[in-house]
Order: structure tokens, then sequence, then C-alpha cells
């Protein structure tokens, strides 16, 4: 194929991915980071229970953990960007390399703290997209029948929000029947799932963080870089 067959295409621009490229980065030493976000207040909320247990296995398999809790988060620009949580949050999110999301079900969907808390993360940061080519897992209890509502419009969120969204998912029906008076889960197949989540997470955390980079790096991207930057170099001097 030669150039003419693609005459809508900037050459100097246009790459092909290759095997070299993809695997050319050393991977990281360093522990996977992975940030845990839940969607409830409730003393004895659920949602955070279920990442508890999700954030042991991940420690098990080898990865640094830590939780966000919403306690205190305004909601979506009722306060400005600079409030200690919403600056908590950011700081967590930046240092995460991959993140769990899980969510009780009310009324068909997400909880509002949930949505408040994904609403607080900016696509951008400056010349940072903090979210961009991270791995994300999606989780859900449901107080009662099982349901798959809020795992379905978080992963919507997540493509929004450009993460690498695992195949994998959870959602536990009547979790206050799943959960001991110790707070930990029982053994079920609810649980057998949770550990098939965080295992693949920690899998396709490995396999993008050293690359992150070079998966979201788009022609088009590259192309309007290219124009800004010619039209800055070129402009007269004022």
């Amino acid at each position: 194929m030669t150039s003419s067959d693609l005459p809508n295409i900037d050459t100097g621009l246009f790459r092909a991915p290759t095997n070299d490229d993809l695997f050319a980065a050393a991977p990281s030493d360093h522990k996977p980071r992975i940030l845990l976000l839940y969607g409830s207040l409730r003393e004895r909320s659920f949602s955070r229970l279920a990442v508890e247990e999700a954030a042991r296995l991940l420690e098990a398999m080898g990865a640094e953990t830590r939780l966000f809790n919403p306690r205190g988060l305004p909601l979506a620009d009722a306060e400005d960007a600079s409030h200690p949580k919403v600056q908590e949050l950011r700081e967590l999110v930046q240092w995460s390399e991959g993140m769990v999301w899980c969510s009780p079900e009310r009324h068909g969907a997400m909880t509002g703290i949930m949505k408040t808390q994904i609403d607080w993360i900016p696509l951008s940061m400056g010349a940072v997209r903090p979210t961009q080519g991270k791995t994300l897992a999606v989780m859900q209890v449901c107080g009662g029948s099982q349901s798959f509502n809020a795992v379905n419009q978080l992963r919507v969120l997540g493509r929004w929000m450009r993460m690498v969204t695992i195949p994998n998912q959870s959602s536990v029906p009547k979790a206050f029947m799943e959960f001991d008076d110790n707070d930990r889960m029982k053994p079920s197949a609810y649980y057998d799932r949770i550990v098939d989540v965080m295992e693949e997470l920690v899998k396709f955390t490995l396999l993008v963080r050293d690359r992150s980079d070079y998966l979201t790096d788009r022609y088009s991207e590259r192309k309007e870089s290219a124009e800004e930057l010619s039209k800055r170099v070129n402009q007269r001097s004022i």
C-alpha cells in the first residue's frame, strides 16, 4: 500500500503498531498501585466491606492498595476544587495505576456518592489525563436479587474516563446475607468471583501500566498537537 491509497493521512504522523514498540518499556518493579472507591456512607456499608475484601485479596497478590473515604466530599461543583477532600481524591487518582469502583444499586442505578466521586475526577489536569490508560474493575452490591445496572453504568463511565476496564465484574445479591458478624465475606460463589476479578485486575495492570502512554497514543491527537505547534511557532511576534 502506498501513501496515495490513503490521501487523507498525514504520513509523517501515521504509525503502524509493532510488537517492538509495544513491549519496549522495561517492566516496573514496584507493587501495582490500586485505588478502591465505594459508594455508600452507611456505618455498615456493604460496598465498603466488599472493597475491603477486594483490598485484602489485592495485597495478597502483591499490590499496594488505598481506599478513599467519601464522607465529607462535596457535590461536584458545590465547592472549589481546592476543597481538601477533592484534593485527597485527585492525589490518590494520580498515584494509582488501577482502580476498583464498587457501588450499591439504588433505584436501579449507582448511588449519588459514587457518581460524585467520579465527577470530581477531571478528564485532564493541565497536560495530564489522570485516568487515561489506567485499569478498572467494576463491582456492585445489591439489597435484593442480583442485578447489573450499576456495573453497566460504571463501565460507561470507565470508558468515558479513557480507562482500560477489565472484562470480568462482580455483582453481589442480598449483600446483607453475604457478610458475617465480623464484617468478613462468607465463602460463596460470589466471594470466588471477587477473587477472579481482583486476579484479572492485577494481571491487566501489570500488562498495561508500563505501556499506557503507547496504548493511548492516538493519530488524531498527534495530528492536532502538530497543527497547534505549527500555529504557535509560525505566528507573528506581538
